[in-house]
Order: C-alpha cells, then sequence, then structure tokens
C-alpha cells in the first residue's frame, strides 16, 4: 500500500545560526517541534529526517522520527534545493520499496506549525486533487507599494505606475510562509517541480509566519512562541 510520508529536511551546515535544527529553543531542540507536530497531525504512515549530520540524526530519532539514510554531501550545501533532497528521497524510497503517494516536506525550523494545519493541507490536497498545497502569508503591505533606493540614495518606488492607485484597489498578494509542503509523489517525480501550476494556498495567519535566519529572529521567534502557546494559538 503506498504511504504518506513526512519528510524533515535537516543538514548540519548551518552558517547564520550554527546548529540551527538541533539549538535549543525554548528548552528543546528546534527539529523536535517539527517532529512533534507530525507526530500529531497522525495522517503519516512514516515521519523521515534527510541529514547529513550524525548529531541531527541521533537527536531526531529521540523525539520519535527516522533517520534510514544519510543525505550525500553533494545535497547538504548552501546550493541544495528543496526540490533535490525530496527527489533524493522519493529515489531511495523506490530502491528500497516503499511506494509513497504522499509526500509532505516540513521544513525543520518551522516551530510554528500545527498538526491541525498539516491536516489541512492534506485535506486541500486530496479534495482539489492537485500536484502540490503550500503554506502562504498575505504581505502586510503591497508590493505594488515597495520603495528602493537609487544609485544617489534616493527613494524610487519600483512600480511608478502605482502612485496614485488607491491601496484597496490593488491586488493582495501572498508570499511563501516556509512551513511545508504537500505534493502528490508521482506528479511531482513527473515534473520535479514544487510550485506546480496547479498548486493551492493554505493561507496563515501572519502571526504563525516567522523567518528565523539571524540570531534577533530567534529571539523574536522564541518571544512570539511562547506568547501564542500561553494564549492556546499554537493549535
Amino acid at each position: 500500500m503506498a504511504a504518506s510520508i513526512a519528510l524533515i529536511p535537516a543538514r548540519g551546515g548551518s552558517k547564520r545560526i550554527p546548529g540551527k535544527n538541533i539549538r535549543e529553543f525554548r528548552g528543546k531542540p528546534m527539529i523536535a517541534y517539527s517532529i512533534a507536530a507530525a507526530l500529531e497531525a497522525a495522517v503519516f504512515d512514516r515521519v523521515i529526517v534527510s541529514t547529513d549530520s550524525a548529531a541531527i540524526a541521533e537527536v531526531a530519532e529521540q523525539y520519535g522520527a527516522e533517520v534510514p539514510f544519510r543525505r550525500p554531501a553533494e545535497l547538504a550545501d548552501d546550493h541544495s534545493t528543496t526540490a533535490s533532497v525530496i527527489r533524493h528521497f522519493l529515489e531511495w524510497a523506490d530502491e528500497v520499496g516503499v511506494p509513497v503517494e504522499r509526500l509532505c516536506c516540513l521544513y525543520a525550523t518551522a516551530p510554528f506549525a500545527t498538526a491541525g494545519h498539516i491536516r489541512k493541507g492534506l485535506e486541500i490536497l486530496v479534495e482539489h486533487k492537485v500536484s502540490s498545497v503550500f503554506t502562504v502569508a498575505s504581505h502586510p503591505a503591497s508590493p505594488f507599494r515597495a520603495l528602493q533606493l537609487d544609485e544617489q540614495g534616493a527613494l524610487r518606488m519600483v512600480w511608478p505606475e502605482y502612485e496614485l492607485t488607491r491601496t484597496n484597489d490593488l491586488p493582495e498578494t501572498y508570499y511563501d510562509a516556509g512551513q511545508f509542503y504537500w505534493l502528490d509523489a508521482g506528479r511531482f517525480t513527473a515534473s520535479g517541480r514544487i510550485y506546480s501550476d496547479d498548486a493551492r494556498p493554505l493561507v496563515l495567519p501572519r502571526y504563525l509566519v516567522q523567518d528565523i535566519d539571524t540570531i534577533e529572529d530567534w529571539q523574536m521567534a522564541e518571544l512570539l512562541h511562547e506568547i501564542l502557546q500561553r494564549k492556546g494559538m499554537l493549535s
């Protein structure tokens, strides 16, 4: 029988925040939150971590995930794409005889991902029979009114044609929230694309979306996570 798999990519070479994937976040390794959300969702046959790191593998197994293979070094550097990591996993699954029907690629640094949203993403994938579903959030301000600096340091509109357009008349836009991607495994294998032409969004509230690329981001994320957990808004 074909399986539904949670795949959590977690390489060991983070530079801006060393050891990011297993660095302590509010008392637990960061990756533990993603593993817990996947297990709590109760829609997966297996929760698998793809890593090149023995330290990450040990922590992942401690918190209930499987690490049945090591990701090769050439797929664990700064230029490795999420699509290439997914493709490597699916090739491994094919080699060992694990048929995969649906795959949820859940980032290791997504402590705001919830079991409820993971289940909702699967519902959208199944209901609409699409190739992919991924988390997005709306821009807090319209990018059509974005500003940039010219060579002299003066402000210029990126799209001056919208200078006099009312904000209410501009289309709402969204950005990738970077939590997880649900994929139809067969269609992904055929196309190699995460952002499929028929992709559907799972729109998250902005308070659940937080980039964690710097120590300042990390500190802000911990504060926000504590507040949301205290108010019961992480379920």
